[in-house]
C-alpha cells in the first residue's frame, strides 16, 4: 500500500500518537541503566504508554512476541526484549516503538549508550541521529526520495560508517510498513516524489564496519556480519507545504 496524503482528522491523530511515542522513548532513554534486562525497558514501555491512551503497534506484528524492540550492540533492530539480557556498562542500546491511536500508527527509534562509552560509539551515535535530521531538513513540498536518502548519506559517509542497505525507511500511517521505501542512501532528484500531506519514517542504520547484515535464528533479530557496533535513530515525519513536521518529537518544525 502506498501512503496515502492523510485528511486532518488523520494528522490529528498521528500527532497525538507521536506525543505518546516520544514520551515513551524520552522515559526508556532516561531510565536504561546497568543492570536492567531488556524485558524491564519492554515493561517500562508499557507501563508508560498505558495511561496516555495508545496502543503498541509491533505486539503480534508478523508474529512479533513483544512491544518494544530491544537491540543491544551488534544488534541493528528488531531485538526481542528477554529477561536474561542484562544491560552492561558501555553497550550500545537501541530501542524502537509504535504506536497506535485512533487507527494511525506513528514508529520511532533512538540508540543510547549506556555507562561510559567509548568516542568511537559515541560518535557514531551522534552522527547517525544526525544524519536523521539532515534527512529531515531535506524535506520540502513534491521531494523525490533520493533527496532524503542523499542527505542521510552525506553525514554518514563522512564518518566512514557502514550504511545499511537490506533495511529501509519507509511510508507509515494506516500501516506501520507503506510505500514508498526510503533508502539511506542515493541520488537527488530520483525515487518517487512525496507530496503534502503524506506521512513516512525516516530511519538511518549505521555501523562501525561493513553495512551487510544477517537474521539470527530467532527469525527476528537483525545483526551486522561482521560483530561491528551499530546505531538506529527514526523519526515519523509529515510532509508539509513548507518542509516536515516531526510527529515523534514534542519540537517539531522544519
Amino acid at each position: 500500500m502506498n501512503t496515502r496524503v492523510k485528511t486532518s482528522s488523520e494528522i490529528a491523530a498521528m500527532r497525538e500518537s507521536g506525543k505518546m511515542l516520544a514520551t515513551v522513548l524520552d522515559t526508556l532513554s532516561r531510565n536504561v541503566a546497568v543492570g536492567m534486562s531488556t524485558k524491564d525497558l519492554s515493561e517500562l514501555a508499557k507501563q508508560t504508554l498505558r495511561p496516555l491512551g495508545g496502543q503498541p503497534t509491533f505486539l503480534g506484528y508478523q508474529g512479533f512476541p513483544d512491544v518494544l524492540c530491544v537491540s543491544l550492540n551488534d544488534e541493528v533492530v528488531h531485538g526481542i526484549p528477554k529477561p536474561s539480557r542484562l544491560i552492561q556498562e558501555g553497550e550500545v542500546v537501541s530501542m524502537d516503538f509504535g504506536v497506535t491511536y485512533k487507527g494511525m500508527i506513528t514508529d520511532s527509534a533512538v540508540t543510547v549508550g549506556v555507562g561510559k562509552t567509548s568516542k568511537q560509539v559515541q560518535k557514531l551515535i551522534i552522527n547517525t541521529k544526525d544524519s536523521l535530521l539532515a534527512g529531515i531538513y531535506a524535506i520540502k513540498k513534491d521531494v523525490h526520495v533520493g533527496n532524503i536518502s542523499e542527505a542521510v548519506q552525506r553525514v554518514l559517509d563522512k564518518g566512514h560508517y557502514g550504511i545499511v542497505r537490506d533495511l529501509v525507511g519507509h511510508g507509515v500511517g494506516h500501516n506501520l510498513h507503506e510505500d514508498p521505501n526510503i533508502p539511506n542512501y542515493g541520488r537527488k532528484g530520483t525515487g518517487p516524489r512525496l507530496v503534502s500531506g503524506m506521512t513516512i519514517a525516516i530511519e538511518p542504520m549505521a555501523t562501525l564496519g561493513s553495512y551487510e547484515v544477517f537474521t539470527d535464528r530467532d527469525g527476528w533479530t537483525v545483526r551486522t556480519a561482521d560483530g561491528s557496533l551499530a546505531a538506529h535513530f527514526e523519526h515519523t515525519v509529515l510532509i508539509t507545504d513548507t518542509g516536515a513536521e516531526i510527529l515523534t518529537e514534542l519540537a517539531t518544525n522544519f
